[in-house]
């Protein structure tokens, strides 16, 4: 809360809110108010939150990606070195034999059963270019893995935070055939639902080492418990805990603790507020799932205005018709469209009247208008 200007409050009363900050709380059953603006989400996923309902009534939904990017990339790490040193079944033993007076001398014999083999020199695959692929990419490199890359939306930014000794590779193939792990850093969508298959696995090596810390629907499960039974997949890495999961032989299963850390909860804390203020006080939009992104600073005319809308022919000459009409001067306007929806902010040199403001929100295809300031 210290992250908030002077001027806001906290409240309990939802029908009084203009914003939501959220982390895991279930939203689908919530009436949303009219009051209400905008969700920021401090995490990644968004699963909790009725993203389409939210839409339709020009509710803004924030997430933050990349705040838990340096927690997640450092449990990536550690679920490799568990995957090639059987650390697991060395403490279960321990464990096992902790009344044994002569355990000193019986760990000798036993360690032997649990050998495993250096990460050094062992090739690497990501799927998924984003803030933590480009992390555990780096970081492999860094441990002197050979690291192989596939990300056909790689942004520029992460292209040029990229190590140059990571290899680009333009086809999941060539990464499928060569690595000894493979971790996916992807978002779930119906082309990447259920991408681990039981055609992906195929063009794996044998005894490939499997990581997801991204989303439990990226991988199909009965797929997956088949290839850990053949051998075919020697190890499975999940944060991601079900009954499907947890009973698959040789899978290691994470009760999802890849932002599990104060840093990372902080680190996402401190983002959603910095996003829900900057939109409740100016009118920009940043990192929101379903609304375009959209800087224009900060206003510096009489007025801003917000408009989100669906995005339809005309929609821009709707808005400016009745500015023009109203004799209202339209200093700088930004539009922005995503999908089905957009946004526009105009900057304006004189007060809009409560006619013009009524006009706007009659408009075909508009979803909310707020003077932002």
């Amino acid at each position: 809360t210290a992250l908030f200007r002077e001027g806001y409050e906290l409240t309990e009363e939802l029908s009084e809110a203009h914003g939501i900050l959220v982390r895991s709380a279930d939203l689908f059953s919530v009436d949303m108010p009219e009051s209400l603006r905008a969700i920021a989400r401090a995490g990644a996923g968004v699963n909790n939150i009725p993203i389409e309902a939210c839409s339709e009534k020009g509710i803004v939904v924030f997430n933050t990606p990349g705040a838990n990017a340096n927690a997640v990339k450092e449990l990536v790490i550690a679920a490799m070195l568990l995957c090639a040193r059987d650390i697991k079944g060395g403490m279960q033993w321990v464990e096992a034999h902790a009344s044994d007076p002569d355990i000193t001398k019986s760990v000798e014999k036993a360690k032997k059963d649990f050998a495993g083999h250096e990460i050094q020199g062992k090739k690497l695959g990501v799927i998924g270019l984003g803030a933590i692929g480009v992390l555990v990419a780096n970081i492999a490199v860094s441990l002197g893995m050979e690291v192989y890359g596939y990300d056909p939306y790689i942004s520029i930014g992460s292209a040029w935070s990229l190590k140059r000794e990571v290899r680009h590779s333009e086809k999941l193939s060539e990464l499928y055939e060569n690595c000894d792990f493979i971790t996916v850093h992807v978002p779930a969508t119906k082309d990447t639902r259920g991408m681990i298959d039981r055609a992906a696995i195929a063009q794996m090596k044998d005894g490939v080492n499997v990581l997801n810390f991204a989303r439990a629907e990226l991988v199909n499960e009965a797929d997956m418990a088949e290839a850990l039974e053949s051998g075919k997949v020697h190890r499975y890495i999940t944060d991601f805990a079900d009954p499907a999961t947890v009973a698959m032989k040789n899978a290691i299963v994470i009760p999802h603790l890849g932002a599990s850390t104060e840093e990372s909860e902080e680190n996402c804390a401190a983002m959603a507020v910095r996003e829900l203020q900057d939109y409740l006080d100016n009118g920009n939009i940043t990192h929101s799932v379903n609304f375009p992104d959209l800087d224009a600073g900060v206003c510096q005319t009489t007025s801003r205005i917000a408009c989100l809308h669906l995005n339809i022919p005309n929609m821009l000459g709707q808005i400016t018709a009745v500015m023009g009409e109203e004799d209202i001067n339209i200093a700088t306007l930004y539009n922005k469209s995503r999908d089905r929806y957009a946004y526009t902010l105009m900057d304006i040199e004189n007060r809009i009247t409560d006619e013009a403001l009524e006009r706007l929100r009659g408009s075909k295809g508009m979803l909310r208008v707020r003077i932002v300031k």
